[in-house]
């Protein structure tokens, strides 16, 4: 019940620094209303600042060719089918606005809520991956988010000389969420690795035994997972996770190697220190 250790300084303990289970829950429900607190806020900035934010979501639709927009001309223009829709799209825009703003606030609370009950080893691994995680993920996004039009303007180019592309609203934002999404949880997958090699749960050698049919997997994995099911998507996605395979592979080889001399050196440390006593008793008479 490691989770039930002290978690707060200001919440009562028992004599071994223990919570109780309503001083718990307590604690958990101060911190998740913390974490609306500033999602409520983020998303209000969001309203405030919905035109340049707009602008920047719709950035990859508006790089397509103007065969593919509805004007044909320079300007973009999405479908919008309901009178409430315009409503709609401000709120979901701003919510996913302020879930991205607010990130530093909700992580914050997640990390001191569980921190107390992790061992210090423990807390400086997660703290690093969580450090490492973060600039992962954005990179995933970030590359999803150059590429998207590239994927987009392939998908389009099946639709029939007399027929118009009317892309929704509402579907066009889920697409580009589905897309920032992959693409950053793609890129955590390598820092998986790594942990499990940490923890000792994931070995080199395991990995390099098998290491054709990672990369193959990985393809596969690239085609299936991207949205739009394209190509050019697909490599964009594959080949930095191939990339990214392989750093964390030189890091668990070097990990394993200085694990194994370090467990080398305790090991003849001990057989000496059993031998020595048995090295200088003398025959008996």
């Amino acid at each position: 019940m490691a989770l039930l250790k002290r978690s707060s300084s200001q919440a009562p303990t028992d004599d071994d620094g223990r919570m109780s289970l309503m001083d718990h829950i307590r604690e958990l429900r101060n911190r998740v209303f913390k974490m609306i607190l500033g999602l409520v806020a983020g998303t209000a900035i969001g309203f405030v600042f919905f035109d340049p934010i707009w602008k920047f979501m719709t950035g990859p639709f508006c790089r397509l060719p103007a065969a593919y927009k509805i004007t044909g001309g320079s300007s973009c223009s999405l479908v919008v089918n309901g009178v409430l829709d315009g409503f709609f799209i401000n709120l979901k825009v701003a919510l996913i606005f302020g879930a991205v703003v607010s990130a530093p606030i909700w992580l914050y609370q997640v990390w001191a809520f569980i921190t107390p009950g992790l061992y210090r080893n423990e807390r400086r691994y997660s703290l690093g991956f969580l450090g490492l995680a973060v600039p992962l993920f954005g990179a995933g996004a970030a590359l999803a988010y150059l590429t998207m039009d590239r994927g987009l303007a392939l998908l389009l180019s099946f639709v029939p000389n007399n027929a118009i592309p009317l892309i929704n609203v509402d579907d066009y934002l889920g697409f580009l969420i589905l897309m920032l999404v992959v693409f950053g949880v793609s890129f955590l997958m390598p820092l998986l690795m790594v942990f499990l090699n940490v923890i000792g749960v994931l070995r080199f050698s395991v990995v390099s035994k098998h290491q054709r049919m990672i990369v193959f997997l990985l393809f596969v994995f690239a085609a299936v997972a991207t949205p739009s099911q394209d190509p050019f998507t697909m490599l964009a996605l594959a080949a930095p996770m191939v990339l990214l395979f392989f750093v964390a592979e030189i890091f668990m080889y070097f990990h394993d190697r200085r694990k194994d001399a370090v467990e080398a050196a305790r090991a003849q440390a001990l057989e000496e220190e059993l031998d020595g006593p048995s090295a200088h008793v003398g025959p008996t008479e």
